[in-house]
């Protein structure tokens, strides 16, 4: 049986977490960011858990991580 293929895509955008999870990074800070607030924008930058709703569907995109 082949190799099964893993989802560039989702490999590029998700992180294995050590309790099982995903980390990914927040949208909305690539573009008209000057009427967003510092605070905002600051508070964007830090990764968090992707939601565990949409954890088997990247564990299915990414069957070797």
């Amino acid at each position: 049986m082949p190799k099964m293929k893993t989802n560039r895509g989702a490999a590029k955008r998700f992180k294995p977490t050590g309790s099982g999870g995903f980390k990914r990074n927040q949208s909305h800070r690539r573009h008209i960011l000057t009427k967003k607030s510092t605070k905002r924008k600051r508070h964007l930058r830090a990764p968090t858990e992707l939601a565990a709703a949409d954890v088997a569907a990247a564990r299915r995109m990414m069957p070797y991580c």
